[in-house]
C-alpha cells in the first residue's frame, strides 16, 4: 500500500471522507481556522463615531455628521418641516380625531435589540413624573425581525404589530410618533463598499412606506442605528459584527437625506424623519461628547444583545433624548 509521510493513502482517504460527512472539506480547514481567528472580540475598532466625523473625514467615500457634511443637526428647511409636524401632535381618539380624552401613541419598530431596549425604556419612562399622561408607549419591535421582514406589506411582522396595538387598547390612527431601529442579521462580506448598508437602506425605505400607510397620523419618526458590535463572535452566526453595526448609521442617514432632497417647497411627504439618539461608540474608547463606551459587560453572552446594564444604558439615553430634545419634549413632557 502506498504511503505518504508514513501514513497509508487509504487512511488519508478515510479521514477525508469522514470530514466530508461532517460538512468539512480538507481544503477548507485552513479557511475555517482563519475564520475562527477573525472571531476574536474587539474592544475597539479604531473607527470614529459619525457624530465626530467632519465634512473632510471620509469612511469608504462617506463624510461625517448625522445629516452629512459634518452636520449633526438637520438643515434649516428640514427643521421647519419637523416643527410643523410636531405642532400637529395632539391627543387623538380611536378614529384619529382630536380629543381631550385621546392619546398620543408612541411606538417602537425594529428587531430584538430594539425590543429589549424599548422595553426597559418603557419601564422607566412610565414611572417618570415628567412624562405626559397623554403619551402611551407601545413596544412594537419584534425579536428576530430583520429589516427585510418589515419591508413586506402584509407580513407576519406587521400582523404582530397590529396585535400589540390591540393588546394596548389603542388604534393605528392614534400612533403619531415612532422610534425605529432596524438592521438585517447575518451580513455576508461586502463585495463592494457599503453593500450591506445600501441593502439595509433600501429595505428601510420600503419599510417606512408601509409604516406611513399603516399609521396615517404618524407625524415624526426618530431613527437610530445599532450599538457597538465588536463583541459579536457567537459561533458562526455573526448577527451584526463590526463594521456592519457601525455602517447601519449610513443606512439611516441616506434615508433621511433622500427625504430632505425630495422635499418640495420645504414640505416633506409622510412623517418627518429625524435622528433619534446615536447609540454607537467605539467599544471602550470614550465618545468625546458624552464619554459613552460599550464594555463587554454591556452585552450578553452572545455579544449581540445588550445585557441588563447595556439595555439600561440605551433606555436612559432614550429617556434623556425625549425629555430634552427641543422638538421631542413638546409632546413627550407633561405641560
Amino acid at each position: 500500500m502506498a504511503t505518504r509521510n508514513g501514513i497509508s493513502v487509504s487512511k488519508l482517504i478515510g479521514v477525508a471522507c469522514a470530514l466530508l460527512v461532517l460538512g468539512v472539506s480538507v481544503g477548507n480547514l485552513t479557511n475555517a481556522q482563519k475564520t475562527d481567528e477573525k472571531r476574536e472580540e474587539q474592544k475597539s475598532t479604531g473607527l470614529k463615531p459619525l457624530t465626530e466625523m467632519t465634512a473632510e473625514d471620509k469612511y469608504k467615500g462617506e463624510d461625517g455628521g448625522l445629516y452629512g457634511g459634518g452636520m449633526n443637526e438637520p438643515p434649516k428647511a428640514h427643521q421647519r418641516a419637523a416643527k410643523e409636524a410636531l405642532a400637529k401632535i395632539t391627543p387623538l381618539d380611536a378614529e384619529g380625531k382630536p380629543s381631550k380624552d385621546g392619546k398620543i401613541v408612541f411606538i417602537s419598530l425594529g428587531m430584538s435589540n430594539t425590543y429589549g431596549e424599548f422595553r426597559m425604556f418603557k419601564e422607566i419612562a412610565d414611572k417618570d413624573l415628567q412624562k405626559s399622561p397623554d403619551v402611551v408607549i407601545v413596544n412594537c419591535a419584534i425579536g428576530g425581525a430583520g429589516v427585510s421582514s418589515w419591508a413586506k406589506p402584509g407580513s407576519g411582522t406587521w400582523k404582530t404589530v397590529a396585535e400589540r396595538l390591540k393588546e394596548a387598547k389603542v388604534a393605528p390612527e392614534q400612533v403619531q410618533v415612532a422610534w425605529i431601529k432596524h438592521a438585517e442579521p447575518g451580513p455576508m462580506p461586502d463585495e463592494s463598499p457599503l453593500q450591506y448598508a445600501k441593502k439595509v437602506k433600501d429595505d428601510l425605505a420600503a419599510s417606512l412606506a408601509i409604516t406611513k400607510s399603516t399609521f396615517p397620523k404618524l407625524r415624526v419618526a426618530y431613527l437610530s442605528s445599532r450599538i457597538y458590535g465588536g463583541y459579536n463572535i457567537a459561533g458562526i452566526r455573526r448577527v451584526n459584527p463590526e463594521p456592519f453595526a457601525y455602517e447601519t448609521a449610513f443606512s439611516v442617514r441616506w434615508v433621511i437625506q433622500d427625504q430632505i432632497k425630495g422635499a418640495k417647497d420645504g414640505k416633506v411627504d409622510g412623517p418627518v424623519l429625524l435622528w433619534g439618539p446615536y447609540l454607537w461608540a467605539d467599544g471602550v474608547t470614550p465618545r468625546k461628547s458624552d464619554k459613552l463606551v460599550w464594555e463587554r459587560k454591556d452585552l450578553g453572552e452572545d455579544g449581540v444583545h445588550p445585557s441588563k446594564a447595556g439595555g439600561e444604558k440605551v433606555a436612559n439615553m432614550l429617556l434623556e433624548f425625549f425629555k430634552t430634545d427641543a422638538g421631542a419634549k413638546t409632546w413627550f413632557v407633561k405641560k
